[in-house]
């Protein structure tokens, strides 16, 4: 890989990176556990990684019958999660020293799987587009999985600082976050 194509992997990382990086940052506001935090970056890179290599092999098969409403998939995962934080942050929870371990826990299951969806559905349309261009994928899915790794690792680490400043209401601003999220999905 030479130099331009290093820049060019890095900045597309960073670009599919940023709703990682919000959607961390979001989770963090609700005071992680270790291991959680651990489940969502880990996550969360691993889709980055894998839906552009997905994007690249179906090509035009399957994400043709898709394109259409790809969209609407990612903002519904994005909506409901939203949803059930933002239900959670306004009742009144039991709090302990391990903090979301012990709470609704949206790195867990489902909520987990629907977020590292919704948030590398748009890798899934690069992959698709470097397939197209005949451009290697496996050094730039490698950089996009790290990238969002570390982003998300960054945002989740900003959350928890915010919480410890703001308290309980800046995880009504982290379920905020993603329902604006969600509906920038409908734009992509």
């Amino acid at each position: 890989m030479n130099l331009n194509d290093f820049i060019f992997s890095l900045g597309i990382a960073f670009a599919l990176g940023c709703d990682a990086f919000a959607v961390g940052m979001a989770v963090g506001t609700r005071n992680p556990c270790r291991r959680a935090c651990f489940r969502l970056w880990f996550h969360f890179g691993l889709f980055q990684f894998i839906m552009p290599i997905i994007g690249w092999v179906t090509g035009t098969t399957v994400y043709e019958y898709i394109k259409d409403i790809d969209h609407w998939i990612a903002f519904g995962l994005m909506f409901v999660i939203a949803s059930k934080m933002f239900k959670e942050s306004l009742e009144s929870h039991k709090e302990n020293e391990e903090g979301i371990c012990c709470q609704g826990d949206p790195t867990r299951g489902w909520s987990l799987i629907g977020l590292s969806i919704a948030t590398s559905i748009d890798a899934l349309g690069v992959g698709f587009g470097m397939g197209i261009a005949k451009m290697t994928l496996l050094q730039p899915a490698i950089i996009i999985g790290i990238t969002a790794s570390i982003m998300t690792y960054t945002g989740i680490s900003l959350g928890r600082k915010l919480s410890s400043a703001f308290g309980k209401r800046i995880e009504t601003l982290g379920a905020l976050i993603l329902y604006v999220i969600a509906f920038k999905l409908l734009y992509i």
